[in-house]
């Protein structure tokens, strides 16, 4: 079975700035402790999170909203690994987005 969101992967422009959204109802409602990371999967899968997200993750309901994603690099590959708990349970799963343009 795939942790990966169903919309992944996703493309993104590297002038782009967006604020990507998680509806959190497969796995459960109102989650908490929730953490986005960003990984350059062309580079090791170092952590890229201090240079591509911008803000912290918040909530609202069942749907947690990211960081804004900006920066990304032309031809590299990321993947955005969103951890949260609901129903006493810790679940995490994760979205690939390719830097184009």
């Amino acid at each position: 079975m795939s942790l990966a969101v169903k919309e992944s992967p996703l493309e993104q422009g590297r002038d782009e700035q967006i604020v990507y959204a998680l509806p959190t109802t497969p796995w459960g409602s109102s989650p908490t402790t929730v953490s986005v990371t960003a990984y350059d999967a062309s580079a090791s899968f170092a952590d890229v999170s201090s240079t591509v997200l911008s803000g912290s993750p918040s909530v609202s309901g069942d749907v947690i909203t990211f960081p804004v994603l900006k920066s990304l690099s032309m031809g590299h590959i990321y993947r955005v690994e969103i951890k949260f708990t609901t129903g006493g349970n810790v679940e995490e799963t994760h979205v690939e987005i390719h830097g184009v343009r």
